[in-house]
């Protein structure tokens, strides 16, 4: 998440409260002392999220540079005490002293808030950093930080700590290198995670080199797990543990081809389109395969808009528009007898919009959504001429589309019914609940929580083990629909998922969108997935993650949706006992009881442990271990959720063997 403040100064309340409240209770933070204390309020949060959002506001203004045309190369690297360098071959920095701050412009730029070229309109016309906080606050919050810029055939360095320099800006020698340098260590008394994840940072790496077409963008990793004996080869030691590189010359048809690599295509390439309407450039590519799921990735300056916008209602009522268009003057609709929607235009379809907006404009909850209204008829306009284009010189594909549109609302009338019938229940009444369903007492959504629960048997356990006042109980009976495989009318079929959606209380349909679901009368707001530690269980929360993600995003979006960690072991030793969530928990309590006389019980289901010990372990908030589902990447999930639930196996091996560190839970 991105958040933009326009206040340098923060004021807030003492926290003696039994004092009367006067300008002395008043404290003013000056520059960056606001970041610290309220760090949140720039960057999120203070985990992980926060974490890696550090990374990407100092590769934002490498990617400034290269929108502007003077960046060609960004690298990336992980060094070994998890501090970060991005450097660039961009302009560099200025470092000539600011008239109005009298200091370098290197250090207003890493020391102010909201300071640097891209708020001036003559430096970057767009700008990605835009929408976030700037590397000041990344100063702010690492408790160190270096800058070396490459500029004018010179070296120039400034060091800081916690966001004040060290010294003043000093030459440190020649080169013929241009750029700027950064490394930082995020400050561990301000973060809870301190540990970067390199999946993360090259999910975003490859995300950013694919939107931007021809920048060359390098990610490696220097941490090394040390050798059985202690030791480092020599050549070990001049490589990363991990090293990816991203190029690409057909830009976003090249990430159309990543996201549906593991669905079957329904034309040989993508439909391509690019141009300028209104002074804003436009890049969108487009593909239908053979699915069912409607993908749609939205960015704005590099910013995944997940929640869509102007841009995206410009595309759609492009889409629909140019397509309903040209299906009816083919006269396929009238032979085939139904009706067309908007809907069935985007069912199968992949599609990323990108649109760069010199100043945009952002709302909804996570200020991801764009709203500058100029923009949807541009993006309207550019797709309408563009797309008729195109389906007037490829008529085959044209056919193959409008093919496609018509057994898409086909399937939606049967999805209709099917859906009608789920909806028929009333959720309110205990008649109309899934009878299976343990429901609890309490009418409060935010205090209530539903455990989907594997088998009958863990039921059972789950249902003596819980707080009746707030833990409702759903057993699943075996393993349910994979909706990646199927039509939606057969998803709204399965009892299973009707059940499912019966327990929440949520419906289909809202007066913005007839497809988004509608939370309005969602009757838990902790909705926990519970299953075996074993290959059957991850395969079962697979399962319901891959129907969350296609049928209830918005469940996930919220922060609803969550897995329940239950033990792996119990280790015994006369009357102590102590319970372990992972390998490195049971290694270190075998060394803390010694090696005689112990007694080690491995849980592979939960019917294995009585309520007790289900509720104690897994089900009581005081000591439970919870992990909460969220989607950092749309686009990476998209593709993962293709490729492990989709029909093509060949790629799902491969996937399944690199993992399989973490994937065999059974070892």
């Amino acid at each position: 998440m991105h958040f933009q403040y326009e206040n340098r100064i923060d004021y807030y309340m003492s926290e003696n409260q039994n004092v009367d409240y006067s300008a002395s209770n008043i404290t003013v933070l000056e520059g960056l002392e606001a970041v610290r204390v309220r760090p949140a309020m720039y960057i999120g949060d203070v985990n992980e999220r926060g974490l890696h959002h550090l990374v990407y506001e100092v590769v934002d203004n490498s990617i400034d540079e290269a929108l502007a045309g003077y960046c060609t190369k960004i690298d990336v690297q992980i060094n070994p005490d998890n501090s970060i360098t991005v450097e660039d071959n961009g302009r560099g920095i200025p470092v000539d002293m600011h008239e109005k701050e009298h200091r370098s412009a290197l250090e207003v730029v890493m020391t102010v808030l909201h300071a640097g070229g891209k708020f001036n309109k003559n430096s970057y016309k767009v700008s990605g950093g835009l929408h976030g906080v700037g590397v000041s606050c990344v100063n702010a919050l690492s408790d160190h930080m270096t800058v070396i810029v490459f500029r004018d055939g010179k070296m120039y360095q400034q060091e800081y700590s916690k966001g004040k320099p060290l010294y003043d800006v000093r030459e440190i020698g020649t080169t013929d290198k241009r750029g700027t340098k950064v490394t930082f260590h995020p400050d561990a008394s301000i973060f809870t995670v301190t540990e970067y994840k390199y999946d993360t940072l090259l999910d975003r790496m490859r995300e950013l080199a694919y939107l931007n077409k021809g920048i060359e963008i390098n990610i490696a990793d220097w941490r090394k797990p040390e050798a059985a004996d202690g030791q480092e080869t020599l050549e070990a030691q001049d490589k990363p543990a991990r090293e990816d590189h991203f190029f690409s010359e057909r830009g976003l048809r090249d990430f159309i081809a990543y996201l549906d690599e593991n669905r079957e295509r329904l034309m040989p390439d993508a439909i391509y389109i690019e141009g300028e309407r209104k002074g804003i450039p436009i890049e969108i590519a487009m593909q239908y395969n053979t699915g069912y799921s409607e993908n749609l990735h939205s960015y704005v300056n590099n910013i995944n808009t997940h929640e869509g916008g102007t841009h995206l209602a410009g595309f759609r009522s492009g889409l629909t528009r140019t397509l309903k268009a040209y299906a009816d003057r083919s006269g396929l609709l009238q032979k085939a007898k139904v009706e067309i929607t908007g809907d069935d235009f985007r069912e199968g379809l992949t599609a990323i919009i990108s649109v760069k907006v010199a100043e945009p404009q952002f709302e909804g909850q996570t200020k991801t959504k764009l709203g500058n209204t100029e923009v949807r008829g541009a993006v309207d306009e550019a797709v309408s001429e563009m797309l008729e284009n195109y389906l007037e010189e490829h008529p085959n594909e044209a056919r193959t589309i409008v093919d496609k549109v018509i057994l898409a609302a086909r399937a939606r009338q049967a999805a209709r019914k099917a859906r009608e019938m789920v909806q028929r229940s009333n959720v309110f009444s205990s008649a109309g609940m899934p009878g299976k369903l343990a429901d609890c007492q309490s009418n409060d959504p935010a205090e209530c929580e539903i455990f989907f629960v594997e088998g009958d048997s863990a039921g059972g356990s789950a249902k003596q083990g819980r707080d009746r006042k707030f833990q409702a109980i759903l057993p699943l009976r075996g393993k349910i629909l994979n909706v990646e495989k199927v039509m939606r009318h057969r998803a709204f079929e399965s009892e299973a998922i009707r059940d499912i959606y019966t327990a929440l209380g949520v419906t289909v349909g809202t007066p913005e969108d007839p497809q988004a679901l509608n939370l309005s009368k969602l009757r838990y707001h902790k909705v926990i997935i519970m299953t075996d530690a074993d290959v059957d269980g991850a395969h079962i929360d697979t399962l319901m993650l891959t129907f969350f993600f296609r049928y209830m995003p918005e469940l996930i979006e919220n922060g609803y949706v969550y897995l329940a960690t239950p033990p792996l072991y119990l280790i015994k030793k006369g009357n102590r006992q102590v319970y372990c969530w992972t390998e490195d928990d049971r290694e270190r309590a075998l060394m803390e009881f010694g090696d005689k006389g112990i007694h080690v019980q491995r849980y592979k289901g939960l019917g294995e442990m009585n309520s007790e010990q289900l509720r104690d372990t897994t089900m009581n908030p005081e000591g439970r271990q919870l992990r909460q589902v969220t989607i950092e990447n749309a686009a990476s999930a998209d593709r993962i959720f293709s490729l492990l639930m989709g029909d093509d196996v060949p790629p799902r091996r491969a996937f399944i063997e690199a993992n399989a560190t973490y994937a065999n839970i059974d070892a």
